[in-house]
């Protein structure tokens, strides 16, 4: 992986602590010391892009490279980009997440939202996930492909106004079936669903639980695409999504255009 010259911002949702921003920063000093961590203090998952903005920003300096933050992921990339880092980073690198970032999943991923702040800001972003089934987090899969992944997505280059979404699947690395550039899977309606309890007191409470789905409805998605990224990793292959910034829905705008008409 040649990252020679690389000025290298990490960050993450899961935490400074997690094991997966511990791995990503492993992996990256093995090509460069030009690398600054700034991270959630603590879990932020499901943050997706909020920004502190009735709150106030805290820093905890652990040392000279490393600095836990109070507040949002993507409060940790305008902190590093713009306050921590002596000059902004020419790459930022996002996770690796505990846990998948495919399909819908990127509406509400803190992991997603800091590449997505980097591209926003102009900064070539990645973000990285290791998909795993909860008895067991394969995170030598993401050790022995990320470094692959990463350089050949540099060599290909990250256009402006995109950023890149990387899951590795939930096996061994010899069981990994390749690496597919994906579209993002849509999956069923109903991942998230209030779950309604009662306190001691007796008065109600919800907590928002995640309903997984079968494995039929998870490969497949809602639509009729085989190469998306919910297959890719069903079928046991790293999955690497371009992402782009721009929302528009361009197939509708003729026909809201046709409607808006004034007669």
């Amino acid at each position: 992986m040649k990252l020679d010259g690389q000025r290298v911002l990490i960050t993450n949702d899961d935490g400074i602590h997690a094991p997966g921003i511990r791995l990503l920063e492993k992996l990256v000093r093995r090509h460069t010391d030009d690398v600054w961590v700034v991270a959630p203090g603590e879990e932020h998952s499901g943050a997706s892009h909020a920004i502190s903005m009735h709150d106030p920003v805290r820093v905890r300096k652990i040392d000279a490279h490393h600095f836990a933050i109070h507040g949002t992921p993507t409060d940790c990339a305008l902190m590093g980009i713009y306050e921590l880092m002596p000059e902004p980073p020419t790459l930022l690198l996002s996770g690796i997440n505990w846990g998948e970032n495919l399909a819908e999943d990127l509406l509400y991923s803190g992991t997603a939202a800091t590449a997505m702040e980097g591209a926003l800001l102009g900064i070539p972003s990645v973000a990285f996930s290791q998909v795993h089934t909860y008895d067991e987090v394969h995170w030598e899969t993401a050790e022995a492909f990320l470094p692959r992944v990463l350089e050949r997505v540099l060599a290909a280059g990250i256009e402006p106004g995109t950023f890149v979404n990387v899951n590795f699947p939930p096996l061994a690395p010899n069981a990994v079936t390749g690496i597919r550039v994906t579209d993002q899977g849509r999956r069923a309606a109903g991942s998230f669903r209030p779950e309604r309890r009662v306190d001691a007191r007796t008065r109600p409470y919800w907590w928002i639980k995640i309903t997984y789905l079968d494995r039929d409805q998870r490969q497949a998605g809602t639509d009729a695409r085989v190469n998306t990224d919910l297959r890719a990793i069903a079928e046991g292959a790293v999955s690497v999504t371009p992402v782009q910034l721009d929302l528009t829905a361009r197939n509708l705008k003729q026909r809201f255009a046709d409607a808006l008409k004034v007669e």
